[in-house]
């Protein structure tokens, strides 16, 4: 009877969604605002940048009132529903509304445990002069603005009042509640902390893609134009889920804050395999990174990603803050290959870098400093469905998520980067509902709708540029797909691990029997598996 309702449930909210989208979708506004979804009962989603009619709310440090979810309050109410426990895993936090929320609850008995990355693990009243002079450029930038965030009354100075009111720390510290970051393990912090999930009384999941900030959530102090990097949020309520994150945690927190420095973040945690449960009428399959680079890639989170997007029969569309895994680009060139129709968006900062893969979809190469990335491999068929969203200038797009056949949404806090697979403690969730879907699909349309596709100028002047300047540059060896049954001896000695003298015996080998699979390269003496694997995905046949 719970399942005939729940489906009923979903069935009437997309009927009305449906009705609802034929009414117009034009709210007067210059702002064309999209039809609002139902939400699963089990899995509800946001977006500080929706679209949807009805997603309105007043930033409460700006005092703007602007378009889209706000995932501060959603946070603050998940928090105040808390019965016996909280426990909090954030890259950054600096939002004061949420650390007074934890002191109300902490005052009423609630058990609070909050773990940080080590970077941002400090009031702001413990940095010195001194300490500013030694910040990056970047660094010193977010301090400022989190300086001129805390002085209210902008007389370059902090009083006790002020940080009381607004410096995070300040106000968790008078409630002790206890903070620990990655360097409780002993070390200097390996990697990022760069989880973003909350666990309220074991069976309540937040989980995002946003840090506690305010450029992470609601937009930059000082810029009103600003809404605030494009983010998602999740909140789960599934006591199974809540045993996962919870374990999760636990490896982290270990004794907690003051006792033995037997904290285990990064590597240090023991592998654990993707873990799929139902929650209602969703499949949700749970990864958290990293894993060791001696691990087969296969059965790494990176890994897991290649493996959903094979599954693609018809779409796949992307929106990334980071694309740097070659293996991953691989899949997707593949999946191109066999018709499956793709579509990328990336952070502007990271999009085209040397090192992203969306120059490799785009069919290009840029070089650093006269050298391409090492196993380089443009699209020999490009597309020009990849660009960059048409954010507020200072805004990021933050996601890290795809979208399969409208079947299936990759998502969490794991950017597609050997940094997240092999060095960051991360969250990946794989959910396979229709609806949950219809909401990812619907932030990803009205940020590709207004969006610019294609290679950008700048970047085609430093491909000229390179041709120019860079004689000695060479298109990397995978770049190019070598015909086993056709290349010259100079063309297989290109590939990886192939010198004359197999080169020539590969030629003698495919005389007498042509190749007709990369494994019958092991009729070539002095090629075994180890090589062939190194071969995969460079030749054909």
């Amino acid at each position: 009877m719970k399942r005939f309702y729940q489906k009923s449930f979903q069935f009437v909210g997309l009927l009305l969604w449906i009705v609802l989208g034929l009414i117009g979708c034009d709210d007067g506004t210059k702002i064309q605002r999209s039809q609002p979804l139902p939400q699963d009962p089990f899995i509800e989603v946001y977006f500080n940048l929706n679209q949807a009619k009805g997603a309105n709310y007043r930033d409460p440090y700006r005092h703007i009132d602007r378009p889209g979810d706000n995932l501060e309050e959603i946070i603050i109410n998940t928090i105040n529903s808390a019965q016996s426990t909280i426990d909090i895993a954030v890259q950054e936090f600096r939002l004061p509304n949420i650390a007074k929320a934890l002191v109300k609850q902490a005052e009423k008995g609630i058990k609070v445990r909050i773990i940080l990355e080590n970077t941002y693990n400090q009031s702001i009243a413990e940095i010195n002069p001194e300490m500013v002079d030694q910040m990056s450029s970047r660094e010193k930038q977010r301090y400022e603005q989190y300086f001129h965030f805390i002085d209210i009354n902008d007389d370059s100075k902090l009083s006790s009042k002020e940080l009381k009111e607004r410096d995070i720390f300040t106000i968790l510290n008078q409630a002790n509640i206890p903070i620990i970051d990655d360097t409780e393990d002993g070390s200097k912090g390996t990697g990022l902390m760069h989880h973003k999930f909350i666990i309220v009384d074991g069976k309540v999941i937040i989980v995002s893609s946003a840090n506690f900030t305010l450029s992470g959530i609601h937009g930059d102090l000082n810029n009103h134009q600003t809404r605030g990097n494009a983010n998602n949020l999740l909140k789960i309520q599934s006591l199974e889920l809540g045993q996962l994150f919870t374990e999760e945690f636990n490896l982290m927190w270990r004794d907690g804050k003051g006792g033995e420095k037997d904290s285990q973040f990064g590597i240090h945690k023991l592998q654990r395999l993707p873990k799929t449960i139902t929650i209602g009428q969703s499949q949700v399959t749970v990864e958290f990174s990293p894993d060791s680079s001696k691990e087969d890639w296969q059965i790494t989170t990176n890994g897991l990603i290649s493996s959903i997007l094979n599954q693609a029969q018809t779409s796949i569309n992307l929106a990334l803050f980071v694309f740097s895994d070659q293996k991953i680009a691989n899949t997707l060139e593949k999946k191109h290959n066999q018709g499956i129709n793709i579509k990328a968006l990336i952070d502007p900062e990271f999009a085209f870098r040397y090192y992203s893969e969306g120059l490799d979809m785009l069919g290009v190469s840029v070089s650093n400093n006269c050298k391409y990335e090492m196993d380089n491999k443009p699209w020999q068929t490009n597309i020009n469905t990849v660009g960059v969203a048409n954010l507020p200038q200072g805004d990021k797009l933050h996601h890290k998520f795809a979208i399969i056949d409208d079947n299936i949404v990759i998502t969490g806090s794991h950017n597609w980067s050997a940094s997240a697979n092999y060095q960051n403690d991360e969250t990946l969730l794989v959910i396979k509902n229709p609806l949950i879907i219809q909401h990812y699909q619907q932030e990803f349309n009205q940020l590709y709708n207004n969006s610019t596709l294609g290679i950008p100028e700048n970047i085609n002047n430093k491909i000229q540029e390179d041709i120019k300047n860079c004689p000695n540059l060479l298109t990397p060896k995978s770049t190019k797909i070598i015909n086993l049954n056709t290349a010259s001896v100079e063309e297989l000695e290109t590939l990886p691990g192939i010198g004359k003298s197999l080169a020539e015996r590969i030629i003698e080998v495919r005389e007498s029997q042509p190749f007709t699979s990369l494994e019958d390269l092991t009729r070539v003496k002095g090629i075994g598996n180890s090589k062939i694997q190194q071969l995969e995905e460079k030749v054909s046949w």
